[in-house]
């Protein structure tokens, strides 16, 4: 299907925007072998390997997408960009309107769904160790969990979003009010609770047929790496991740609602037009889906690692840039545009990997081309939880890809 340049600057927006529009042994060096299909419907798509050049570096660009705080409404941004094509880093706003601190680099902020990237990883390196089949159905390795009357569904078909599962039921409160998501922010739930969310309706598709972002797919891939390993999946993941990268200013919450290091604020608008801080805020609901806290520092060197082969072996790896057979298309009949746990788009002719993350109050993303002649990682805090958001990271895009 050829798009038109309005039609790929719509899909990339889609892409970029993430759930929004959605709505303890170290790593194994194993031996080298054909990576399976990730859908099981077909031969795979893999990400090119010739490189493609990028611009050099368009720092009043860069300058001017970060210094837009108005369209839409932010109260922060930050960038870092690095790779062999270039290095700049920027940041705007202030991190505390109580205090008028500005932002700083080194601040740190929730990174929301880039966290599914943490967890693809720890899931992939236990394939690695064979420990785990990609291919085995979720209901066999966590038993009476999902209802019997769903089909088998893979862990890879978990991994890109291909499963098909139903749609959550409602939460307990007005997700559109920002009052009442204010009321509930301190509201626990356990991963079995949210599971339980999508086990009542019928299933959205065959599984393998189809992707559709599902931050279910990952609560169910956590729950797996603590039945593996024995070990709550936070814990799993600063063993085989955190401590050997040196990421020491990011972390799984867990129970915990505050972000206890220099940080940047979040914000949300009230119906009467005021600024609630919303940073306190217990993750729990998001868990395995969205739940860490980071800061572009360590993002840049864990996408580096990552990409560098320095968390994978090369088959694993390779799932992580392997999209499902050209059939197997989004439920809007766009193309697939998720991996095991990376998601892609093409801006200007540059292809980039990565995850984009949101939470309320912030909304973040780390990209890179393949052969990481550009990195980069950005967060952003706007005060509505909304499509915007796709316009800001689209603008950043923009300027990192055009010359």
């Amino acid at each position: 299907m050829s798009l038109s340049p309005l039609s790929r600057r719509a899909v990339v927006g889609a892409a970029l925007s993430g759930a929004v529009v959605a709505a303890t042994a170290g790593p194994a060096g194993a031996a080298s072998r054909p990576a399976p299909s990730l859908s099981g419907g077909g031969p795979a798509r893999r990400s090119p390997s010739t490189p493609v050049p990028v611009p050099p570096l368009n720092v009043p660009a860069l300058r001017a997408a970060l210094a837009d705080l108005e369209h839409p409404q932010l109260t922060a941004a930050q960038l870092r960009v690095s790779g062999s094509a270039g290095r700049w880093c920027g940041t705007e706003g202030v991190a505390d309107r109580a205090t008028g601190r500005a932002v700083h680099e080194r601040d740190t902020f929730r990174i929301g769904s880039i966290t599914k990237v943490f967890v693809a990883t720890v899931v992939l390196q236990l394939v690695a160790e064979r420990r785990l089949s990609p291919e085995q159905p979720v209901q066999r390795l966590l038993p009476g969990l999902l209802p019997s009357r769903f089909p088998p569904i893979t862990v890879t078909q978990l991994l890109n979003h291909t499963s098909g599962l139903p749609d959550e039921q409602a939460p307990p409160y007005d997700p559109s009010s920002p009052e009442d998501i204010a009321r509930h922010r301190y509201d626990r739930w356990t991963p079995e609770q949210l599971v339980a969310r999508v086990s009542h309706g019928p299933m959205k598709f065959t599984p393998g047929t189809k992707q559709e972002y599902r931050g279910i797919n990952y609560v169910l891939l956590a729950l797996l790496i603590e039945r593996l390993t024995g070990c709550r999946y936070g814990e799993v993941i600063t063993h085989r991740i955190l401590r050997p990268l040196d990421l020491r200013h990011t972390a799984v919450p867990g129970n915990d609602p505050r972000i206890h290091w220099p940080h940047v604020h979040g914000y949300m608008r009230m119906s009467d037009g005021s600024l609630l801080d919303i940073t306190k805020f217990d993750q729990s609901a998001a868990w395995g889906e969205g739940e860490m806290i980071s800061r572009t520092g360590d993002l840049e060197r864990f996408l580096t690692a990552l990409f560098s082969g320095e968390l994978l072996p090369p088959d694993e790896l390779e799932r992580m840039f392997t999209l499902p057979p050209d059939e197997v298309r989004m439920t809007d009949g766009t193309p697939a545009r998720y991996a095991a746990g990376l998601q892609t788009f093409t801006l200007n002719g540059i292809t980039l990997w990565g995850k984009t993350g949101e939470r309320y109050g912030y909304s973040s993303a780390m990209f890179a081309t393949r052969d990481q002649q550009r990195r980069a990682v950005f967060s952003f805090n706007p005060t509505r939880r909304d499509a915007g958001q796709a316009q800001v990271s689209l603008r950043i895009t923009e300027a990192l890809t055009k010359a």
